[in-house]
């Protein structure tokens, strides 16, 4: 590990300490380490590069014409982004729908708008984490072992 220092006015520092009580940090080191890493990832998804593992969740009116269909085709017309996919009945009219995408930051991006711009289907968040994605064999019986491993 590498230490620096930094300097706070405070007020700031009060903030910041009152932030990781909140978020139940245990030291200022660990709530530093996760905003730095934030600001890193999040530049790195606003530039579209690399890949990402993310969670796509929205919800939608099972009732809207052929809706449930069209989000499965194109489910199956990108299934080397597409993952998993988890159905969960709302109420009579609502479903709520989240899937797990991996792939290139840009293509699950433009997955993930062409799916919320469906018609009928609203609330919709995409939540990406940048990795790196390497194709690995060493000894599974899988031909295309895939790990993805967080970028910072």
């Amino acid at each position: 590990m590498e230490r620096f220092t930094i300097s706070l006015e405070p007020e700031l520092a009060r903030q910041f300490d009152e932030f990781i009580r909140e978020r139940g940090y245990t030291n200022r080191s660990e709530a530093m380490r996760d905003l730095i890493r934030e600001k890193l990832e999040g530049e790195r998804l606003e530039r579209d590069e690399g890949d990402c593992v993310a969670t796509l969740g929205y919800i939608y009116d099972h009732h809207k014409s052929e809706l449930a269909n069209r989000v499965t085709a194109a489910q199956h017309a990108h299934h080397e982004l597409t993952l998993s996919s988890m159905h969960v009945h709302l109420d009579h009219d609502n479903c709520l729908e989240v899937t797990i995408l991996r792939g290139p930051v840009e293509r699950v991006r433009r997955f993930a708008d062409e799916i919320i711009a469906q018609r009928g289907v609203r609330h919709g968040h995409l939540h990406m984490i940048p990795v790196v994605i390497e194709k690995d064999d060493h000894g599974h019986a899988h031909e295309d072992h895939v790990h993805s491993r967080p970028t910072t």
